[in-house]
């Protein structure tokens, strides 16, 4: 399945609820009002424990019976098994699924825990909304996201809300991580934009003090701050930045290109050695800059911050994807989070020196 969210076979339902409105997979449940923290993680499914337990290999009379790769069982309590030292099983004790390998000094944090430190981070105060919360797989990894009350204005109409976002895993694969993400509300443009001086992240790792840090993870409010005024100082500038026909394209061509080679052919002037693939990807990006709705603003029209929009907007609106799993992952993780980089470099460098030198 592409969306990957876990599926509780006893209840019937998937490990997902969204407020309001159903997300893309159309799956899950939908609730009309905002719930807490401890309600999120009922809609959610995620009302289960995890258990670190011992990890045995087959003897040699057994393993005929029971193979692996590695001829190493995740089944726990073994009869005629031998303790593997220092090696343990995460087990999802309303299932019995085994949902990683773990070492000694891992420490589980249990769904119920992470939603309650949520809670430490973004406080109680008015206007803290859950909007989305999930598990994935087997229930090896679960997220909450939620809205904060303030937005960061862009000249007089353009907005981009504040969200909270949180997840963690039990399969031994990766920290706990908490971060910040302002997503452009006309569109709905994720922001993947690494600022000069400031990181939105905090990560820690599953250790076993991981709660007590977590706890401490409040300070990702006062990082969101930062990171939200200096975003809204860089794009507020942006869009009083004017910037040609020609430049747009410039811009677009280096953000949007593959490799190298094509960047060479871009300062040599062969156009005409450019792919077709590569020309109608640039002409469908420039299309968007000037007859999406959203363009014909003005914080955006022939402006630094519509010609960001018209990279990021592209990949939201505009791309083919093969199907929705495809979209995201390119938009969070692949190439339309690179080309969103690129293109968040390259305005930054036309914000400050007024033209762009193609390299």
């Amino acid at each position: 399945m592409a969306h990957n969210l876990n599926y509780n076979s006893a209840n019937q339902k998937h490990s997902f609820f969204s407020v309001k409105e159903k997300a893309w997979h159309s799956l899950g449940t939908v609730i009309e009002d905002y719930p807490t923290s401890a309600e999120a993680l009922l809609y959610a499914g995620l009302d289960y424990t995890v258990e670190k337990r011992p990890l045995f290999t087959l003897d040699n009379q057994n393993s005929n019976d029971f193979k692996t790769s590695d001829n190493i069982s995740l089944v726990d309590n073994v009869n005629a098994g031998i303790l593997v030292p220092d090696y343990y099983s995460t087990l999802r004790t309303d299932t019995q699924e085994v949902l990683g390998v773990v070492g000694k000094d891992y420490h589980v944090v249990q769904n119920t825990e992470a939603f309650s430190l949520f809670d430490s981070i973004v406080g109680s105060g008015d206007g803290i909304r859950y909007e989305t919360a999930g598990a994935l797989g087997k229930g090896e990894k679960i997220f909450i996201t939620a809205k904060l009350p303030e937005y960061i204005r862009i000249g007089r109409d353009d907005l981009l809300e504040q969200y909270i976002f949180l997840t963690t895993s039990h399969d031994g694969f990766g920290s706990i991580t908490a971060s910040f993400t302002p997503v452009r509300i006309v569109c709905q443009n994720t922001l993947n934009a690494a600022l000069r001086n400031c990181t939105n992240t905090i990560k820690i790792r599953h250790t076993a003090n991981a709660a007590e840090k977590l706890k401490q993870a409040h300070q990702l409010m006062s990082i969101s701050n930062v990171f939200a005024k200096e975003i809204g100082e860089i794009f507020n500038y942006w869009a009083k930045v004017h910037i040609t026909d020609n430049e747009i394209k410039k811009l677009v061509q280096m953000a949007m290109a593959p490799s190298k080679e094509v960047l060479q052919n871009l300062h040599d002037g062969k156009d005409d050695e450019l792919s077709k693939h590569y020309n109608k990807i640039v002409d469908g990006v420039l299309e968007y800059s000037t007859t999406s709705p959203t363009q014909k603003e003005i914080t955006t029209k022939n402006t630094l911050f519509g010609t960001y929009n018209a990279v990021t907007g592209y990949y939201q609106n505009v791309r083919n994807f093969k199907n929705d799993e495809s979209k995201f992952k390119s938009i969070m993780y692949g190439t339309g989070l690179q080309r969103a980089q690129t293109a968040f470099n390259l305005c930054d460098e036309f914000a400050r020196k007024g033209s762009l030198v193609l390299s």
